[in-house]
């Protein structure tokens, strides 16, 4: 029985003693790593924005009246100049024929006043040889004088009436040639708003008809970008985005414009990029919601450091709050720390481009006194030794 006891006590010792060897050991500074690697970095800005035809024309109607005839439907192909629709035209052929017979009429009256004008002028010219003989009055010769002036006037206003009737059949034909609705582009009709026997009103405003795509191998995307983005914002740079009805397959494009027109909604301000590119297998349609990389720079086969070693600061020993004198206000300019004899060494550094995971080392193998950045170089990234009073799982913690 005592040796049972004795052994208890051994073990129990022994176990106190490698937890205070243990916890010793564990109360030094740790800190996680990661190699600095050598490869490629990608600057992206991002953005949603929706698909559609570069040219989009809407079709309406200049007249009101009751669709008679519609003569494609929604995917039509189109060519500029073809009859696409017809409103019902017969009033206004019928005046058409009104207009016509107001400018027959007006002619015969100019006719008429022509004629009364050589009478009158032929009578003045009589008048004026009676009395150079003293046959008649002089006041014979003032009144022969008056109605040639008349008649003169006369002339003149049946000319300004054909004139006014010409102008309006001109206007009832032209009335006459709107019931017939033509394309005005080569295209795909792309919606139709219509039906026959509709009646639509050209009172206060055209109604849209038809929606016609100019040419669907050629799209553009119109992107919202952030006030803090459009900065980097080029015309030529290039572009990948996806759309969800393809989402393994990633399309390329180039920023084509950069509109200085800011678009403010609920006090946030952006800026209209729009993206061309080429649809030749027609599979993006006008509509579709495009999810946008606009790729702003690129650098191949350079040194990365993780952007967690940039952000990394030491902590005082045990504490995990800032450690003085090694990450205070005193050091400049960006900086990594790397492990000297088992110390946290700050390394000043020059970052270039990122890609929200690393970060560009600008002149490669970079020297500060003794110690080398170079690719493999491990550099911390993390402290392993929590705040005092957070948790080891970093959860906060619960009440019951």
């Amino acid at each position: 029985m005592k040796k049972i006891l004795l052994g208890i006590l051994i073990v129990i010792i022994l176990g106190v003693a490698a937890f205070i060897f243990f916890r010793n050991k564990d109360s030094g500074l740790k800190y996680r790593t990661e190699k600095i690697t050598k490869g490629d970095i990608e600057t992206n800005v991002t953005a949603t924005g929706a698909v559609n035809a570069v040219t989009t024309v809407l079709v309406g109607t200049q007249v009101s009246g009751t669709v008679k005839n519609i003569y494609v439907d929604f995917n039509s192909p189109v060519k500029k100049g073809q009859l696409i629709a017809l409103i019902d035209p017969s009033i206004f052929e019928t005046q058409v024929e009104q207009a016509r017979a107001n400018l027959f009429s007006a002619k015969a009256n100019l006719e008429k006043a022509e004629a009364s004008l050589v009478d009158a002028k032929r009578t003045f010219e009589r008048n004026k040889q009676l009395y150079s003989k003293n046959l008649i009055a002089r006041s014979d010769v003032d009144t022969a004088e008056t109605n040639n002036e008349t008649a003169k006037a006369q002339v003149s206003a049946a000319k300004a009436q054909v004139a006014q009737t010409g102008a309006a059949l001109k206007n009832s034909q032209a009335n006459l040639g709107y019931t017939r609705i033509l394309s005005p582009v080569d295209g795909v009709v792309i919606s139709r708003n219509v039906d026959v026997g509709q009646t639509v009103a050209a009172s206060f405003q055209t109604p849209t008809l038809f929606t016609i795509a100019q040419d669907l191998t050629k799209m553009q995307i119109n992107t919202n970008v952030g006030e803090a983005d459009i900065g980097s914002m080029k015309v030529g740079l290039d572009v990948e985005f996806t759309v969800d009805a393809y989402p393994d397959i990633t399309f390329k494009g180039r920023v084509w414009q950069v509109r200085n027109a800011p678009i403010t909604i609920q006090n946030v301000v952006t800026y209209d990029v729009v993206i061309k590119m080429d649809n030749p297998e027609l599979k993006l349609k006008p509509g579709m919601t495009a999810n946008v990389s606009v790729i702003v720079a690129t650098k191949k086969d350079v040194l990365k450091i993780p952007n967690a070693a940039l952000r990394f600061k030491p902590s005082e020993k045990g504490t995990g709050a800032p450690a003085k004198g090694m990450g205070g206000p005193e050091k400049k300019g960006a900086g990594v720390w790397i492990l000297e004899n088992n110390k946290p060494k700050r390394i000043k550094v020059v970052a270039g481009v990122s890609d929200g995971n690393h970060t560009e080392l600008v002149s490669g193998d970079i020297k500060v006194g003794d110690s080398t950045l170079r690719e493999g170089q491990e550099v911390i990234v993390e402290s392993l030794i929590k705040p005092k009073g957070q948790t080891s799982n970093n959860r906060s913690p619960r009440f019951f």
